[in-house]
């Protein structure tokens, strides 16, 4: 119920407040588990895209280190690709890179094949690996914690009891309710509760194809200590993390009514001839939230028959626009919500793969009134009893509408609506509450008049 509004040297990889160490920078292009052209090409392109680079520009750009891309330089430069327009310094990481006729043929035909410049991406045997490794199925949400995150919201013991071992199970949560009671709200508290630091790769590469999964609409980045050590001036360091992995808190990718079934899906780019991951890939180590499931632009079915695999085995297949399939990890909290009825939208056998059904129930009036309260002090206005008691005998009474735990924000929004126009302060007087309730719940006039003179001669 919503109440609140180039160096060869090994050492040591940072670990983060997750516990997990740091991918490890690749000290060999063996290391990066990309070939010689495709390192190559991303370098062509590079330099096509920006023009002259030194060694070191060259290196941050594909976020690799010299050393790695060293030996690859003297084969362009060798082959005609690039050449040398001068240096600063004493080693070929200062030397200026150009490309030559020739080279601007190799960058046209590998802009041709794939558009993307970028970090060098990773292959899908590394993203596995990474993937397991910070699996959300490892993370532990103690009851403290979750008493925590539920602070400004009013709930039954029994949604919280369910709660806490649905989340520490990493399977699917299915919550369901009358609109208006929190189930989104709680849904992304649950994502809040298993924020930690993982390693996201910002691409991956599959049968020769780059799939971008970072994205920062959903992951939300961690300056890491290297880069805030070069913007602050001082000395720069050689990179001990592969930088081809992303820093971000553990995601949590929110789609509602405008899931679509080819959303599920690679989605290429005719122009960039680039994929982009689905949702439930950009959710790996973190929570995918369904909401207002249901009502989406497939059926139900549609959408579990397409999960039903990845709920039960923890993997998913994606298929190229070559034909090539391939399975990738299905690690994240599915979450579903909604306010229809589950028997009328799903059958025993998808019930039963969907791990953990929740209940969010309406508000009782000792509920609703902890509620009222809340939502009184976080807008300034005074609350009073009174108040409760107009709302449920000429509303909720009268009228037979249920209670619902947004009624107290949304009827404190009208309030304040109406008395900033008045220029008035907001306040819990009888002729504001009702007239906010009166717009807020949509009862016409005679009809409030109508059960009021029901309840004085039931009295």
């Amino acid at each position: 119920m919503i109440v609140g509004n180039g160096n060869h040297e090994e050492k040591p990889a940072l670990v983060g407040e997750s516990g997990i160490p740091a991918p490890k920078a690749p000290l060999t292009l063996e290391d990066t588990g990309l070939s010689e052209g495709q390192v190559m090409d991303l370098l062509i392109k590079v330099l096509f895209q920006r023009g002259s680079q030194n060694g070191n520009d060259l290196a941050e750009a594909i976020s690799l280190p010299f050393s790695v891309i060293d030996e690859l330089l003297v084969i362009m430069t060798q082959r005609h690709f690039v050449e040398v327009m001068g240096t600063a310094g004493h080693s070929r990481a200062g030397y200026q890179y150009e490309l030559t006729d020739q080279g601007r043929q190799r960058a046209n035909a590998a802009l041709a094949a794939s558009r993307y410049v970028g970090p060098a991406p990773v292959p899908l045997s590394q993203f596995r690996e990474w993937v397991s490794a910070q699996s959300v199925r490892n993370n532990r949400v103690p009851r403290e914690l979750l008493m925590a995150a539920f602070g400004d919201l009013v709930l039954d013991d029994e949604v919280t009891d369910a709660l806490g071992p649905a989340v520490n199970s990493g399977a699917s949560i299915f919550l369901h309710g009358a609109p208006g009671n929190g189930k989104t709200a709680i849904a992304e508290r649950l994502g809040a509760l298993i924020s930690s630091e993982i390693y996201l790769p910002y691409s991956i590469i599959v049968d020769g194809h780059i799939i971008v999964i970072y994205d920062p609409v959903y992951h939300r980045r961690i300056t890491p200590r290297e880069e805030q050590e070069d913007r602050n001036g001082l000395l720069r360091r050689s990179a001990t993390t592969d930088r081809r992995f992303v820093h971000i808190e553990r995601p949590t990718v929110f789609v509602g009514g405008e899931l679509t079934l080819d959303q599920l899906d690679l989605q290429m780019s005719e122009y960039s001839q680039i994929y982009r991951a689905p949702f439930q890939i950009k959710a790996s180590g973190g929570v995918l939230i369904v909401d207002d499931f249901g009502r989406q632009r497939m059926t139900p079915a549609e959408l579990l028959n397409r999960w039903i695999v990845p709920l039960e085995m923890g993997w998913d297949n994606l298929t190229l626009d070559t034909g090539v399939k391939f399975p990738v990890p299905f690690d994240c909290l599915l979450i579903f919500a909604t306010n229809l009825n589950p028997r009328h939208l799903l059958d025993e056998a998808f019930l039963r793969r969907i791990q953990f059904k929740v209940e969010v129930r309406s508000p009782d009036r000792e509920a609703l009134t902890d509620i009222f309260k809340m939502n009184c002090k976080e807008s300034g206005i005074e609350y009073t009893d009174e108040s409760v008691d107009l709302l449920f005998r000429k509303y909720y009474d009268a009228h037979g509408v249920r209670p619902r735990g947004c009624h107290p924000r949304d009827i404190l929004h009208h309030i304040r609506s109406i008395a900033t126009f008045e220029g008035r302060p907001p306040s819990l007087e009888p002729d504001l509450l009702q007239r906010a309730a009166q717009s807020y719940f949509l009862v016409m006039e005679e009809e409030v008049q109508a059960g009021i003179t029901s309840i004085k001669s039931r009295s």
